[in-house]
C-alpha cells in the first residue's frame, strides 16, 4: 500500500511538500497524518476506508464546525463578561459565519492541498470554509482540545476577532429585517416578479413588501441572494426607524 507521503506527492508546490506546508499552518507536528489526508480529500475521489465507508472531509467538517463554535463561545464568554446570551450568540455567529470561514480558508490557501477529481476552478466559495472546518476537526481528533484551542486562537481569534468591529458587522440583512418585523408585529413578504433582464445567467427578481407597500427590489443569480440584497436595501432605506425601534 502506498504511504501517505506518496499519496500526497501531487500536493507539492514551490514552497515545498504538503507536510512542510501543513506543519507551518498548524505550528506543531501532527501525529496521525491519515486524519489530515481525510480532511483534504473531496467526495469526488470516491475513496473508502477498510470498512468500506466513504473517506472525505465531510464528517470532519461537521466536527470542526462544533469545535470552532465551542472555542469561540468560550473566548467570548471570558472576553465579554457583560454580554447576555443573545449578544454572545450573535457575536459567535459573526465569527463563524460562512463568509468568515471562507476567508480563513482562502488566507491559508488550503484549497491548494485538496485531493479532488473536480477542477478547482469549478468549486464555489464555500469550499474554502469547508476545508478549514475539516482541518479543525482533524486537529481535535489528532491532538485533542488544547491543541485545537491553540490553533483556533492563533489562526482565528488573534488575527480576526475584534470585538468592536464585530459588534458593527451585519451577517444577514434579511435576518435583521425579519427580526425587526417580528418584534414590531409588522407584516412582510418577499415576492418573485417577472424581470426582462438580458443577462446570460438566469436572474431572480425579488420585491420586498412591508405592510402592503414595496420597500425594495433586487435581482441576483439565486432567490436567496436576491432576497438578501432586497433586505439590505430596505434596511438602509428604513435604518433610522429600525435602529430607533431596536433600542
Amino acid at each position: 500500500m502506498a504511504s501517505i507521503k506518496n499519496i500526497f506527492s501531487s500536493r507539492t508546490d514551490k514552497d515545498g511538500s504538503f507536510f512542510d506546508a501543513l506543519k507551518k499552518i498548524l505550528t506543531f507536528s501532527p501525529k496521525d497524518f491519515s486524519l489530515y489526508e481525510e480532511a483534504f480529500t473531496h467526495r469526488s475521489m470516491n475513496e473508502k476506508n477498510n470498512d468500506g465507508k466513504s473517506q472525505n472531509y465531510e464528517r470532519l467538517e461537521f466536527l470542526g464546525d462544533a469545535m470552532l463554535g465551542a472555542v469561540i463561545a468560550a473566548h467570548l464568554f471570558k472576553k465579554v463578561p457583560g454580554g447576555n446570551e443573545g449578544y454572545l450568540t450573535k457575536m459567535r455567529s459573526k465569527v463563524v459565519s460562512r463568509e468568515h470561514l471562507n476567508e480563513l480558508g482562502r488566507d491559508l490557501k488550503l484549497i491548494n492541498f485538496l485531493k479532488t477529481s473536480i477542477p478547482i476552478q469549478q468549486f464555489g466559495g464555500n469550499i474554502h470554509g469547508n476545508v478549514f472546518e475539516a482541518l479543525v476537526g482533524a486537529i481535535y481528533l489528532d491532538r485533542g482540545y488544547k491543541y485545537c484551542e491553540k490553533f483556533i486562537n492563533k489562526r482565528v481569534i488573534k488575527p480576526y476577532v475584534d470585538i468592536e468591529k464585530l459588534e458593527g458587522k451585519v451577517i444577514s440583512y434579511k435576518s435583521l429585517f425579519i427580526e425587526w418585523c417580528q418584534k414590531n408585529k409588522k407584516s412582510f413578504k418577499f415576492s418573485i416578479y417577472e424581470d426582462t433582464g438580458n443577462d446570460a445567467l438566469k436572474h431572480f427578481a425579488v420585491k420586498l413588501i412591508l405592510e402592503d407597500k414595496i420597500v425594495a427590489k433586487a435581482r441576483a443569480t439565486s432567490k436567496k441572494k436576491a432576497e438578501e440584497r432586497a433586505a439590505k436595501r430596505a434596511y438602509y432605506k428604513l435604518q433610522v426607524k429600525i435602529d430607533k425601534e431596536s433600542d
